[in-house]
């Protein structure tokens, strides 16, 4: 074969190839990490943290063997957890795991091809765009973004780089509410007209942690590189180590419990984003210098943009001062309900035959049934062994990488859910009615952009 045949050959093949990847949505940098169905996925941790250790990492534990997945480094800027993390993890895996500084450090190893980032609430949008930039697929904790400009920027780099992101709302991952999104949107319910969310604890020392907060010294961490894009502060290990309790770091208690239950009434209307959002509460019973509400109730109105005589309201509201942490979750039609906590769907509220017959109307009662055939708990902690919804969660993030299929949760999952807890910050922060600008992809309260 002549030189030049040659030539022509290799240069048609690699124009085919970029063809090829182009449609598939793939760089070609992306493409060198698609993993083999043989291969071991190598894992890195970003951010030891509590909801690493205690959810994210048993639950890994229940696949990795069969799935051929290995975790084999950490990252976390604090050196006590740091440490920690990699002793816990040698002893788990049987072999070294490479502790690193940060972020950059762990993405030298190109050996990792994806990454768990359980870090502070603000900080899930930025790591995620480091990673997906670094090449590697991503499960990230809830909230997705605290501020429109870490969404948006995250949501372009995610939908660029073709990569795996599963968002950590693992409802998405459950047998009880998949089988609610079909009963709901296959029209079997009705349209929705009202839904109750609530998540009450009486626990002082929620998000609280004194013991580590004596602890930490400031020329064991990074603080400039915790702050990453928020406003500067002087060194505070309570922002550092109790940051829910701190806005800008963490919106408290729409970022870490409505995020989750607002994202279901996203899936199962198959709205994106509240219309507006009214918000009211304050700090009425723990004085401890937190910045963010330890009572709180919104009101979100739902329903297409066009239309507003059609639509459904939301109220979540949340307490720390009273309640067991049974959350609620009840979905509303007019022929009754679908419970979430019971798995039950009742004609409980429906439209009786005798109202009805007053207004020539027919009755409309939903069937008594159990959504699932077992109970199926809502556990928010991050509690000792996981739940079972993370670790459906967890898998199905595991088998999407080998499929290149899109996660339960993808990443527009967690777009539609920051834009509804930004929105309610806006509203916390300012007072206003808040709502969300199409076009400039804004958050506006009081006719202005919400930024902080």
């Amino acid at each position: 074969m002549s030189i030049n045949r040659r030539k022509f050959i290799v240069h048609s093949s690699k124009a085919a190839a970029g063809i090829y990847l182009g449609t598939m949505g793939l760089s070609a940098k992306s493409y060198a990490r698609i993993i083999g169905a043989n291969d071991r996925v190598n894992v890195g941790v970003i951010g030891f943290s509590d909801r690493f250790r205690f959810s994210h990492l048993p639950c890994f534990l229940n696949h990795y063997k069969e799935l051929n997945f290995d975790i084999v480094g950490v990252s976390d800027i604090w050196k006590l957890r740091r440490e920690e993390g990699r002793d816990l993890l040698q002893q788990k895996f049987g072999h070294e795991v490479k502790a690193h500084v940060n972020n950059e450090s762990l993405y030298e190893n190109k050996d990792i091809d994806a990454v768990i980032i359980s870090t502070a609430d603000f900080q899930h949008a930025l790591h995620t765009i480091e990673a997906v930039k670094a090449g590697r697929d991503v499960y990230v904790e809830k909230p997705f973004a605290e501020t429109m400009d870490d969404a948006n920027a995250a949501l372009k780099a995610v939908k660029a780089s073709g990569k795996i992101v599963q968002v950590g709302s693992q409802r998405r991952s459950g047998a009880n509410y998949m089988a609610a999104a079909d009963f709901i949107r296959d029209g079997k319910f009705g349209p929705i007209t009202m839904v109750e969310l609530s998540w009450n604890v009486n626990q002082p020392g929620r998000w609280r942690r004194p013991a580590l907060v004596a602890k930490i010294k400031q020329q064991d961490t990074d603080w400039k590189r915790f702050l990453m894009n928020r406003p500067y502060e002087p060194w505070d290990p309570r922002k550092y180590l109790e940051y829910r309790l701190f806005w800008p770091y963490s919106s408290g208690m729409p970022g870490q419990w409505m995020s989750h239950q607002i994202d279901t009434v996203h899936w199962f209307s198959g709205l994106s984003h509240p219309r507006t959002v009214v918000a009211n509460g304050g700090i009425y019973m723990w004085k401890d210098g937190r910045r963010n509400w330890d009572t709180t109730t919104a009101v979100f109105d739902y329903g297409p943009k066009d239309d507003l005589t059609t639509g459904f309201q939301v109220v979540f509201s949340s307490r720390m001062h009273n309640g067991d942490e049974h959350p609620s979750e009840i979905y509303y039609s007019n022929g009754g309900e679908l419970n979430l906590i019971t798995n039950k769907v009742s004609p409980a509220g429906g439209l009786q035959k005798n109202f009805a017959d007053e207004m020539k109307m027919s009755a409309n009662l939903l069937p008594e049934m159990e959504l699932v055939n077992k109970n199926i708990p809502v556990i928010a902690s991050a509690n000792t062994g996981g739940d079972a919804l993370t670790n459906a969660h967890m898998r199905n993030w595991m088998e999407c990488i080998r499929s290149r299929k899109q996660p339960n949760a993808p990443v527009e999952a967690g777009y539609h859910h920051s834009i509804a807890c930004i929105m309610t910050n806006a509203a916390v922060h300012t007072g206003q009615k808040a709502s969300f600008d199409e076009k400039t992809r804004q958050v506006m309260a009081g006719g202005k952009v919400f930024k902080y």
